[in-house]
């Protein structure tokens, strides 16, 4: 290849990544764990209807767990949870794990068809199950049941299930345990089966801004007594709990009085004490059951994921030293262990999700799932790519981050001859101040194609990302979706606003009543700082969002109809008042904090909703929506498109059959990425090569 970069118009550079490329490009790895000595995990399979199939890695290569069609995956408050767990160290006792069409538990044995262990419900996925504990010769989970198909009613329990298959048909075989609180976790079994420990809350809050650790007694007939709290409370939220391996008593709980999450040890007397106090997170918010950053090894060490806006894995000592692993990786994600080693999803700037396996003994992090669709493929970090990374990329505060823009005229090599990873931009951090002096966290992913730059005298577009959530994060890692849009010529800010997790509770609180503002105005300072530094074209700035993130992004176009010249919006909010009685259990008290009590502030609700100044909007737009959406409705968007004038702001409205909240189907997210890229050639002006 020719070392001379051919100069073409920003947005019209010749891309192998396609649509259907970055729709399946980038596997959905979730909930790793251990089957013996085989590291398993949960694979999205765009191809089958979304189905998740259970994967594990074997001398020939990746193959399924289960046989033909098995779907593991829980529903649990919409957002799902942890969907299977092994019997035991040994991968013949099999395993036990919910299945997607029905939502009932079953257990599976090697060389045998799964097997129904719970009762079904009065219609198809009425009763819910995850986040599983083996006690006895029960398994013990949290089960959620639902009122319809639309959640919005739903109560909870911990109960245990025989594992002998007879409360299939017989429904009062299975136990009822605790009930102590509208939302709750799994189980955590106390090594010895003595005590019992979950966690806990109750309408309006939300798992981020206040939950208790209750702790049990498991009496001789298999009962629980009294439960009492531990940790936690008004303002305080634990996120996750795990007992200590020795038999000391002692529980590990990840939480935040002090404005962080922090490991805490919790002794059997009641007292605690923060492990490492330090100003950066070991957690997240608890959007899905049975979620752990905090994993007790048996030799008395923890194996801990921390960081503030990343995340990194490593060990905390009994003295309270942390040692990380020496891994490029910057996320971790579903991480599990069998005592002894740690398997997890590992990403970074330069290497999608990953299934690794950790051990502390050596050091070590292997791959067990490449992120290439061929099985056994290694994984590779792509090389920095330093032409088109500010010198001082890594310092937010560097004065100057302008893109260079050189390179004589020459025709493209071939784009089948350069591996498709290397058409991925390095992003790099930005911390940009907001008009009242606040910090605006932001990922900057800037334009990149190996063999082609943008003539000197043009800016390229820019894409504003906000995140879904709100109460969420996204991460600074190799994304195909956003490779998609960066190999083209088309920059992308990804906004980590106000609200934003991965920055402590007082980040986390700038959101607080102001959902519709805060979010909005960190959007426009990330896209104005980025104008300011010569990062992107003023006139052509796009903004993209889903759920939460579709919210910020109609806010936007109508708060700032002349920085934003076009607008993607998947499946969004955009109705406050409607949304209370429409959306599922989990999230109908939501607003509570992010807007504030109803009906108390219904003029707040008034006042921030989108739809309040629909009428501002000239902004073209597309608006995608799954059908089944029940976290965010399709009347959400029937009511904007009602108050939209097509000849003022001219937007497409696209369907997705089959989707629900958060688009599953490789065709539909094909679909819907062509559907993008052709409103924002339309509306910032240029010719794309190809979609």
């Amino acid at each position: 290849m020719s070392g001379t970069k051919a100069v073409l118009p920003y947005g019209s550079w010749p891309s192998p990544i396609t649509a259907d490329d970055a729709a399946r490009g980038d596997a959905l790895l979730e909930w790793a764990g251990f089957l013996g000595d085989d590291v398993c995990w949960t694979e999205v399979l765009p191809e089958e209807d979304g189905r998740s199939g259970l994967m594990r890695r074997t001398l020939d290569g990746v193959e399924e767990v289960l046989p033909p069609g098995w779907d593991v995956r829980t529903r649990v408050i919409e957002y799902g949870g942890r969907p299977w767990l092994a019997l035991s160290g040994r991968a013949a006792d099999g395993l036990v794990f919910t299945h997607g069409p029905d939502q009932r538990l079953h257990r599976w044995r090697p060389g045998s068809e799964p097997v129904p262990l719970s009762p079904p419900g009065a219609w198809p996925g009425e009763l819910r199950y995850a986040d599983f504990a083996v006690h006895g010769d029960e398994v013990w989970c949290l089960r959620e049941t639902v009122a319809d198909d639309t959640a919005r009613s739903a109560v909870r329990h911990l109960v245990a299930v025989p594992l002998d298959g007879s409360a299939a048909e017989d429904p009062s075989r299975v136990r009822e345990l605790a009930a102590t609180h509208h939302f709750m976790t799994g189980p955590r079994i106390e090594p010895g089966g003595g005590r019992v420990a979950w966690l806990g809350w109750d309408h309006p809050d939300m798992p981020w801004d206040s939950t208790r650790l209750m702790v049990a007694a498991v009496l001789p007939d298999g009962t629980l007594g009294p439960p009492s709290v531990r940790m936690g409370g008004e303002g305080e939220a634990v996120t996750q709990a795990d007992w200590a391996t020795d038999g000391s008593g002692t529980l590990y709980a990840v939480s935040d009085p002090d404005g962080w999450w922090n490991v805490h040890a919790v002794d059997r007397d009641g007292g605690t004490r923060s492990l490492c106090p330090r100003p950066e997170e070991f957690g997240e918010a608890l959007w899905r059951i049975g979620l752990r950053w905090c994993l007790p090894l048996l030799d008395g060490t923890l194996a801990v994921i921390h960081g503030v806006g990343e995340r990194r894995l490593g060990i905390l000592g009994a003295d309270g030293a942390l040692t990380d692993f020496a891994d490029p990786a910057t996320e971790w994600h579903f991480a599990a262990t069998d005592g002894r080693r740690i398997a997890a999803v590992a990403s970074s700037p330069g290497r999608r999700r990953t299934v690794v396996l950790a051990d502390p003994a050596d050091g070590s992090v292997r791959t067990v799932r490449a992120p290439s669709a061929e099985a056994g493929s290694p994984a590779s970090d792509v090389p920095a790519l330093a032409a088109w990374m500010p010198a001082a990329a890594a310092d937010a505060s560097a004065p100057d981050a302008r893109m260079p823009v050189s390179g004589a005229e020459a025709p493209a090599p071939s784009a089948e001859s350069v591996p498709s990873d290397a058409y991925a931009t390095t992003p790099f951090r930005r911390t940009y101040r907001a008009d009242d002096g606040e910090p605006v966290h932001v990922h900057v992913y800037p334009p990149h194609h190996p063999a082609v730059t943008g003539p000197a005298d043009e800016l390229p577009p820019c894409l504003v990302l906000a995140h879904g959530g709100p109460t969420s994060r996204s991460h600074l890692v190799l994304n195909q979706e956003i490779s998609y849009f960066t190999s083209r010529g088309i920059g992308v800010v990804d906004v980590q606003y106000g609200g934003s997790t991965g920055y402590g509770r007082a980040y986390r609180e700038r959101l607080r009543h102001r959902w519709g503002r805060t979010d909005v105005q960190d959007c426009a300072t990330a896209a104005r700082g980025l104008i300011a530094e010569g990062l992107a074209d003023p006139d052509r700035i796009a903004i993209r969002g889903g759920s939460a993130g579709g919210w910020t992004a109609v806010a936007s176009i109508a708060a700032e109809p002349g920085l934003y010249r076009a607008a993607a919006v998947y499946y969004p909010v955009l109705d406050p008042v409607s949304w209370r009685e429409e959306t599922h259990d989990f999230e109908s008290r939501y607003l509570d904090g992010l807007i504030g009590p109803w009906p108390d502030t219904a003029d707040r609700y008034a006042r921030q909703s989108p739809l309040r100044e629909a009428d501002r909007i000239r902004t073209p737009f597309v608006l995608l929506q799954g059908l089944d959406d029940t976290v965010c409705p399709p009347a959400q968007a029937e009511r904007l498109l009602r108050r939209i004038d097509p000849d003022t702001a001219p937007y497409r409205f696209l369907t997705f059959e089959g989707e629900g909240h958060g688009f599953r189907r490789s065709a539909t997210v094909a679909a819907s990425l062509r559907a993008e890229l052709r409103l924002y050639a339309d509306a910032l002006g240029f010719t794309p090569a190809s979609s």
